[in-house]
Parts: structure tokens; C-alpha cells; sequence
């Protein structure tokens, strides 16, 4: 079974910035990770699991995968899987909200 793929608004903001952020400094490289990090989110809609526990927080239902120097949170539900964050790794995650819109 194929998921579909979708963010979270706030999800959506946050993967918006970073790479607004990085195409400041260079296009090039902000097409790059941009083009990787849809990449990786778009094969979660074929292996939702392929994704690590997070682990700050290894009793939530969310995972991670990571492009670098980003960590994408996600959590599937039912036939959705959910992106609700997008951190750079140097950040301090916060315990992901349970809502997924």
C-alpha cells in the first residue's frame, strides 16, 4: 500500500525556511537539498517505517529520517504520512504535538 505524503502547516513553514534560508547563501545547494529531502520524505509513502524512533523521545509514535544537516519528524496515520517538523540538527528538538493539522 502506498501513503500519501502531507505537512502540517507548521511542518510545511519550517522546510519552506530552511531552504529560503540556504538559498540566500546558495541556489545551487538549495535545489540540491531540496531535491534530496523529497526525495527520502517520498519513499516514507513506500516504507513509513524506514525511518528511525527519535531518540529524545523513543515512547512517541514519531519517526525521523534526516537529510543533512536537517531532522524531518513525521507520524503516520492511517493512510497519511504526516511531516510535523523540520529541524535543523543543532537544535534542541521539543516533544512533537500530537495533532496533525
Amino acid at each position: 500500500m502506498i501513503l500519501r505524503l502531507r505537512f502540517t502547516p507548521s511542518g510545511r513553514v519550517q522546510f519552506l525556511a530552511a531552504i529560503a534560508y540556504r538559498q540566500a547563501d546558495n541556489p545551487v545547494a538549495a535545489q540540491r537539498f531540496r531535491d534530496r529531502a523529497e526525495q527520502v520524505l517520498r519513499r516514507l509513502e513506500r516504507f513509513p517505517q524506514s525511518g528511525r524512533v527519535i531518540p529524545e523521545f523513543p515512547d512517541l509514535p514519531h519517526r525521523e529520517v534526516i537529510v543533512t544537516p536537517y531532522r524531518f519528524f513525521y507520524r503516520v496515520v492511517g493512510k497519511t504520512v504526516w511531516v510535523v517538523a523540520v529541524w535543523h540538527s543543532a537544535q534542541l528538538p521539543r516533544k512533537p504535538a500530537l495533532k496533525h493539522s
